[in-house]
């Protein structure tokens, strides 16, 4: 098959530290190259990839100061894959809404994975005036603000089997904090849980600019606590060791993740999360299972206090039963498929027209 996958252009391809929409684009391309497909990933210049990459824009945006008006990126690269849509069997946008007007009034099927958040009003209003374009979400909890949108599955992310391992440790003697501090993540509680049971709490996480206030006022403060640690942002090389050094994630979120890639990430290594029952979470965790999800900072505490009952081979063996990506890439060809079939069936004109 003749695959366009379509990336944002905020981060590369895979990103270099935080990123979670590319990281995704990254897994499901590389996986769908190594089953045989002819894949063409357009994305920014600095991305890698075994498939053909069409680069349209030099690097990703978080890196390039001088960008001031990211729209206009975005534009030029919704030419340059509609000039090329011809050569392709099927085009799988990662961009939101961005497609939709240019895309729909040309052959060749195509589809958007919608990765954020869906509850802004606005966002209801777009995805109606539309009704005709195909949409993919990564969780059922995310369909909720829109759920009379033109859905045509549910796929969720995967990765690379073998990318996050379990590794040895002698002592694990602290909780994770993995992905990106801002108000929804939850900082604050996981700090509060790890006090609580008297252990540690790395932070590895990246500080936005919209949220620099909000660590320098909130967060920043707690950091000096003896039993918190901000190591930063880490990358994809580092996250194994990372994550199999602590005797759990902190998941402790407060609005509504539409998947929370961060869940997955941990279960590879073996590591159970303690999860707020939030979006897509019970989607995601097995209660149990892969840790356990709570519903108060109360019953936090009291999971995190338990949390090595949990056998951490069945913790990574419920990743690889669920969330690999060579799982994620089926999914998404019999999606494909569908498409491709649906644009190719003769239309069968009603009597009297």
């Amino acid at each position: 098959m003749r695959i366009a996958q379509i990336a944002p252009l905020f981060e590369a391809v895979p990103p270099k530290l935080y990123g979670g929409t590319e990281r995704v684009v990254s897994w499901l391309t590389e996986e769908l190259v190594a089953m045989g497909h002819d894949v063409t990933l357009f994305a920014s210049g600095d991305s890698v990839t075994a498939a053909k990459l069409e680069a349209t824009w030099p690097k990703a945006l978080r890196l390039d100061p001088t960008i001031l008006d990211w729209f206009a990126t975005y534009y030029v690269m919704l030419d340059h894959v509609f000039r090329q849509a011809h050569k392709f069997d099927i085009l799988h946008f990662h961009i939101d809404y961005f497609p939709n007007l240019l895309f729909r009034h040309q052959p060749t099927p195509f589809v958007t994975t919608l990765h954020g958040r869906l509850d802004l009003p606005e966002l209801g209003v777009v995805y109606r005036t539309f009704p005709d374009v195909p949409l993919i979400s990564i969780s059922n909890s995310q369909r909720g603000p829109i759920p009379d949108a033109n859905w045509m599955g549910t796929v969720y992310h995967g990765l690379d089997r073998d990318k996050l391992r379990p590794l040895p440790v002698e002592n694990r003697d602290y909780f994770a904090f993995l992905g990106r501090i801002s108000p929804e993540k939850g900082i604050e509680r996981a700090i509060k849980i790890a006090a609580a049971c008297n252990t540690k709490l790395k932070v590895a996480a990246k500080v936005d600019k919209a949220d620099a206030k909000y660590f320098k006022a909130e967060v920043e403060p707690l950091l000096k606590n003896a039993n918190v640690e901000f190591v930063g942002e880490i990358n994809d090389d580092q996250k194994s060791e990372f994550l199999s050094g602590a005797k759990a994630t902190m998941f402790a979120i407060d609005w509504p993740e539409p998947f929370g890639l961060v869940m997955i990430e941990s279960m590879a290594c073996g590591t159970p999360v303690i999860a707020m029952r939030r979006g897509s979470v019970p989607e995601v965790m097995q209660d149990g299972v892969s840790g356990f999800i709570v519903d108060s900072l109360e019953e936090a505490i009291a999971a995190a206090k338990r949390v090595d009952t949990l056998d951490r081979a069945k913790v990574r063996a419920y990743f690889e039963k669920r969330f690999t990506s060579r799982r994620m890439a089926e999914d998404y060809l019999d999606l494909y498929q569908q498409l491709i079939d649906a644009r190719q069936a003769p239309r069968l004109r009603a009597v009297g027209e």
